[in-house]
């Protein structure tokens, strides 16, 4: 049993804390928000997260977690503090890391006796220098700061976090790396290792990983645009590609474009890193250019569809940037919003997590609803922006009898094209061909 504790209660650190708590250790959770600690602690889960909840409860039943805004008290008893900050984007693309130095530099002053200080948080090369440095300036004990990257997926957070595909250690540090190795032996195994190594290839993995990953869903984006121009069908391109062993079938799905928290940011933040060694990445320069246009490809294939959209109404399934989170950070849903809106068109969206979040973002720019059929009502089309399961095998009767005609742009590539065509509905999807029935 470790005692830990975790700065900030995001996304990463409330999964973080919570499977560590769930393995046996005291976990102490800290974060600014009065509001948000006191709502954790009676037992109120401020994100949306399959599974987390439970876990998370049964958790604070048994003791093993706790919340509270004073980080001296959480720093204190730990052996291990984490910090998992927010590290968001600036203008240039760089990583800001204000939340985390301003945290090291109160840990210089609060520190008594040996500590690990990890890096949880998604941080540029260089980062665990700088937080040394910054503790370094007031601490008048040893220490260890520790850079370990997450890799979680947003709805799979839980599973990921329990059985990691591995577990990267960035330290050169021997005690940090026996205590590390001691807080995760009940996450690996001998096929799914621990990996030691120092602290700046540990952070450069991170962004390494999510910039190939941002990659390859790119180039299969690519791929599928080029199958609509030559007539081929990119379903049938994934399968032929994705069963070749060196490259495997995973995110070779092609649609309209990537979001979330990670993959834009840590793009970007490379990019802006490898600028200040004077080494420009080209190909994942290009990553970027190629995902900002496809996140509106549906918008052109509306505007082509219709011509003018000023005074169309639009039915919109899917806020989030993928389904399984209320996470509408870069989602391809608000590109479109923001498109379609300015061209005078009317939204009508449902999504069933999202849509408070979207509400909070960009007010009543669209309507809202509660139900993904009532999302239709005398629209002129419905389009698809995120692959949530209830989406998968709707009542395309109803589907029909709402809209005023039956015309689906997919981004998603969710429904068969033989089906589509059987049912008698204009079906546009991503890398595959264009369904037209008689009515049109």
């Amino acid at each position: 049993m470790k005692k830990i504790a975790v700065v900030g209660t995001g996304y990463v650190g409330l999964v973080t804390g919570t499977c560590f708590a769930d393995t046996g250790n005291q976990v102490t959770c800290v974060d600014i928000d009065e509001k948000k600690v006191e709502s954790m602690r009676n037992g109120k889960v401020p994100i949306y997260e399959p599974h987390l909840d439970s876990v998370f409860q049964r958790n604070i039943e048994a003791g093993r977690i706790s919340f509270t805004t004073d980080l001296k008290e959480a720093v204190d008893d730990a052996e291990i503090i984490f910090l998992a900050l927010p590290t968001p984007p600036g203008e240039d693309g760089s990583a800001d890391l204000s939340y985390i130095l301003a945290v090291a530099d109160q840990l210089g002053e609060m520190i008594t006796d040996y500590k690990v200080i990890v890096d949880k948080s998604t941080v540029p090369v260089g980062t665990a220098r700088k937080v040394e440095a910054k503790i370094n300036e007031k601490a008048t004990v040893d220490f260890a700061v520790v850079s370990n990257p997450e890799f979680l997926r947003e709805g799979f957070a839980i599973d990921d976090f329990m059985n990691p595909d591995r577990v990267v250690i960035g330290t050169t540090d021997p005690r940090a790396v026996k205590m590390m190795e001691e807080l995760y032996k009940p996450f690996v195994s001998n096929d799914k290792p621990l990996i030691v190594m120092d602290e700046e290839s540990a952070e450069l993995t991170k962004y390494a990983a999510n910039s190939f990953l941002a990659t390859k869903i790119t180039f299969m984006n690519e791929i599928a645009n080029f199958c609509e121009l030559v007539g081929a069908n990119v379903d049938k391109v994934r399968l032929g590609v994705g069963t070749d062993a060196r490259i495997g079938p995973r995110f070779l799905y092609p649609g309209i474009g990537f979001g979330g928290s990670c993959f834009p940011k840590d793009v970007q933040a490379l990019v802006k890193s490898g600028r200040e060694q004077g080494y420009e990445f080209k190909i994942i320069n290009s990553v970027l250019e190629v995902n900002h246009k496809q996140k509106l490809r549906l918008v052109e294939k509306i505007e082509d569809y219709f011509g003018d959209v000023k005074g169309k109404k639009l039915a919109l399934w899917g806020l989030a940037f993928k389904p399984d989170t209320d996470d509408i950070r870069e989602a391809s849903a608000l590109y479109m919003i923001q498109a379609l809106t300015e061209m005078g068109a009317e939204i009508v969206a449902f999504d069933p997590e999202a849509a408070e979040n979207v509400q909070n973002t960009i007010g009543d720019t669209i309507q809202y609803v509660t139900n993904q059929y009532e999302a239709l009502n005398d629209c002129d089309a419905l389009m698809i922006a995120t692959e949530w399961s209830m989406f998968r095998n709707p009542d395309f009767e109803q589907i029909k009898s709402r809209l005023k005609q039956p015309i689906i742009f997919d981004g998603r590539n969710l429904y068969d094209l033989d089906r589509m065509a059987e049912l008698g509905f204009f079906y546009s999807s991503i890398g595959r061909q264009t369904i037209i029935p008689k009515f049109n």
